[in-house]
């Protein structure tokens, strides 16, 4: 089992960065595949980023060039460095722990999601 607390979010403007953090307990953090979803109201949950226990990571095209992902399995948390945001990241973002498998990342367990709205 593996327990997920994302912080970070809020309101900015468009141009503006924001950086989500995950902090995972319950399990080697370590040993895990983490991911970033987002879910727009009325739109599909998508996987926006991901990272494997080795620290390579896969974007959306999205956001390829904006947003970063990065882990600190020190600290068992998991990054997400936003930049240049838009409106139209404005979602509720999810942190998720899973495997890579051969279709990519799954997740297997969730936060609770943290709220990012981008307005002027």
């Amino acid at each position: 089992q593996v327990q997920l607390v994302e912080s970070g979010g809020g309101l900015v403007q468009p141009g503006g960065s924001l950086r989500l953090s995950c902090a995972a307990s319950g399990s080697r953090f370590s040993i895990h595949a983490m991911g970033w979803y987002r879910q727009a109201p009325g739109k599909q949950r998508e996987l926006v980023a991901a990272i494997t226990s080795d620290g390579s990571t896969n974007y959306a095209d999205s956001v390829q060039g904006r947003f970063a992902v990065s882990r600190d399995n020190g600290k068992n948390t998991v990054y997400l460095q936003m930049n240049t945001l838009k409106p139209e990241d404005t979602a509720v973002y999810y942190c998720s722990a899973g495997i890579i498998s051969s279709r990519g990342y799954v997740a297997g367990y969730w936060g609770q999601g943290t709220q990012v709205t981008v307005s002027s």
